[in-house]
């Protein structure tokens, strides 16, 4: 008997408007009400997710950043997060900008209305697409002073796929075992994405941590997802559902490729049928 449902946003739950269709909506609202615990599993921090969300009139737990921070949208209470040791963030930086790469550092300065930090001017052309003159809970550090953030929950590099696959060999043979990092393909605002965390600092690491303090096991949890990223929490549910506009790794591991698209509300397709609503 499942008894949580753990959702991913984007190109899962969310279709490419960003929104979450009347379909889904429906289908989400019905399984609360049945007693089923439904976890928002996202890359996206808090803040944003719950915007996101608000359609779903329902207090919800949104385990943002990868895993990295989880929060009840009821109350914004922490439950709990993991930041990235200092030391391990200042070393990734460095190697960073020996690469030339820009980072986006998410951060948890939730009553400062500061959800990310950046070096320069928003309008830059290495963070287009990524944040725009709507997004304002960001801050500017172009000094050495950025090396001093002390509650940073992820550091965010979109670039080149074969770039960023070369960062990622170099960062795990100079520190291994200091960080868990993926690299994300279906994402909108550049070839590719490369994100690094807290080595327990994992969507699937994260939901069993809030399940194990519900009394849920890991077989009764159903995951939905399309990206990397979403990997571990697909492999290690009682059921993972890849969704069919998902990267080819997920589809190679779910239990189930759904039918439908996200943009065809392919999460209430596959929760009506297996949850026979």
């Amino acid at each position: 008997m499942f008894k949580l449902i753990a959702l991913d946003l984007d190109g899962t739950l969310l279709n490419r408007n960003k929104e979450i269709s009347s379909e889904n909506l429906e289908v989400i609202n019905k399984v609360i009400d049945k007693g089923y615990e439904v976890v928002i599993a996202t890359g996206r921090g808090y803040y944003l997710a719950k915007g996101l969300i608000n359609s779903i009139k329902r207090p919800m737990t949104i385990l943002a950043n990868n895993g990295n921070i989880l929060r009840s949208s009821k109350d914004d209470k922490v439950i709990f997060s993991k930041f990235i040791n200092k030391a391990d963030f200042k070393n990734v930086l460095l190697l960073g900008k020996s690469y030339d790469l820009h980072p986006i550092i998410h951060v948890d300065y939730y009553l400062d209305k500061i959800d990310m930090i950046i070096e320069d001017d928003y309008s830059q052309a290495k963070y287009k697409a990524y944040l725009t003159k709507n997004d304002n809970r960001f801050k500017k550090i172009s000094d050495d002073s950025i090396y001093d953030i002390d509650r940073a929950l992820a550091i965010v590099y979109p670039g080149k796929k074969a770039m960023l696959n070369e960062f990622s060999f170099e960062i795990n043979k100079r520190f291994p075992n200091r960080y868990n990092s993926h690299l994300l393909e279906k994402i909108d605002m550049a070839e590719a994405m490369f994100e690094v965390m807290n080595p327990q600092g994992s969507k699937w690491k994260s939901i069993v941590e809030y399940s194990n303090s519900k009394g849920i096991r890991p077989e009764e949890i159903i995951a939905f997802g399309d990206d990397n990223n979403d990997i571990e929490m697909i492999v290690n549910s009682g059921l993972g559902v890849a969704m069919k506009n998902g990267s080819s790794l997920i589809k190679e591991v779910a239990d189930i490729i759904s039918e439908r698209d996200n943009e065809n509300s392919g999460v209430a397709f596959e929760l009506k049928k297996i949850l026979n609503i």
